[in-house]
């Protein structure tokens, strides 16, 4: 499948003005738009641009509530939990992640789970508020169940990420990765461009490996059995309990301390999603000479880059450093959309009655794609 490459600024204007088409206010179409395009400028293409009709069937189908605000139904100096009563998960998650920044520059440290929320993009977005502070942010959530826990053969878990910022020179550290092989986006993203999904991926209704993502998909969104893989795929022998114990490590935070809905009964409803957050930060002042925690944690990734090299290897990364160059690229040389997303954007505009090629001009889809826009 083909790419086109657009500015950020040109994403950044159809995002805001489709998302305030949907309903938002122009301060909320923002946020919602800057949390997504961070995705795409972090070449996590998976949670972008391309998550823009899932949400809006999200509206539709009435899971998501517009106007909703979050609501702190219980609370201490260090902790609260959040009821988000189903608004967009985006702006819940800064909701959140502010609270537990405000508890942390107050008392050293701030805890906030969350329930009844919806897909909220990225975990590293809300993770890196934290350090942009100061702070070692944390951020995790569960999701519709579509990974399968190790032994088994039904989806039980969601993609469950964690994600870890903290600020460091020259390159702050993020980790941010689901607790699964690969997120379902990416299983979308092979099931638009037609592509077999690679072997240790997914497993199919009876547990079994498979690498047809459209039956993988329809497996997952029918409830029939199988999904994709926890991190280390189906055996212990690579680390698939790690994976899933990982996985649990999430679920704790976002569904459990909430008292809100597990990944296995996610999405399973008619007006909601039931989806959970699990947010902290925390003040490394708490510690000692925050300066001095910052130059110690650079001083050792610089020693983690430095070091020897495996034949043949070029390079060896810290977290968050691919992210950095990533990003300055793609504000640089723009943000590459593959076809098939385009499509579902023209297809989005034609429902929303906004003129597609006022953003995109001379845009024409590929020949495979023709009569596949209209189909909204």
């Amino acid at each position: 499948m083909a790419y086109v490459t657009w500015s950020f600024e040109t994403l950044s204007r159809f995002c805001n003005d489709v998302f305030e088409t949907f309903g938002f206010s122009k301060d909320e179409a923002a946020t919602i738009s800057d949390a997504l395009l961070t995705a795409d400028l972090y070449g996590i293409e998976s949670h972008g641009m391309q998550r823009m009709v899932r949400y809006h069937k999200g509206i539709e189908k009435g899971q998501i509530h517009l106007g909703k605000k979050p609501e702190i139904v219980f609370e201490t100096p260090v902790s609260a939990v959040i009821d988000g009563h189903s608004g967009m998960g985006q702006l819940i998650g800064v909701f959140a992640m502010s609270k537990a920044i405000e508890k942390a520059e107050t008392t050293g440290v701030g805890i906030v789970s969350v329930r009844e929320s919806n897909h909220y993009g990225i975990a590293g977005y809300y993770a890196q508020m934290a350090s942009r502070r100061g702070l070692i942010g944390f951020s995790c959530t569960n999701s519709e169940a579509i990974a399968v826990p190790t032994f088994g053969r039904t989806a039980m878990i969601g993609t469950n990420p964690i994600a870890v910022a903290v600020p460091a020179e020259p390159y702050p550290f993020l980790f941010d990765a689901s607790t699964t092989v690969v997120t379902r986006g990416k299983l979308e993203m092979y099931n638009k461009m037609g592509k077999p999904l690679p072997d240790g991926w997914a497993l199919d209704e009876n547990g079994k490996p498979c690498n047809d993502a459209p039956r993988v998909l329809s497996n997952i969104v029918g409830k029939n059995g199988g999904g994709i893989m926890p991190l280390g795929g189906s055996t212990e022998q690579l680390g698939s309990h790690k994976g899933y114990g990982n996985a649990m490590i999430a679920e704790l935070f976002s569904s459990i301390l909430s008292l809100g809905v597990t990944s296995n009964e996610c999405c399973t409803f008619a007006d909601k999603t039931g989806i959970c957050h699990g947010f902290a930060a925390i003040n490394p002042a708490a510690f000692g000479d925050p300066d001095a925690i910052k130059a110690h944690f650079s001083e050792y990734l610089e020693a983690l880059r430095e070091s020897a090299k495996a034949e043949g290897a070029e390079q060896i990364y810290t977290h968050g450093q691919k992210e950095v160059a990533a990003e300055a690229d793609r504000r640089k040389n723009g943000i590459p959309v593959n076809d098939g997303t385009m499509v579902e954007l023209l297809d989005l505009c034609d429902y929303l009655k906004l003129d597609f090629g006022t953003y995109f001009p001379d845009y024409e889809p590929p020949a495979e794609f023709t009569g596949f826009a209209g189909n909204y």
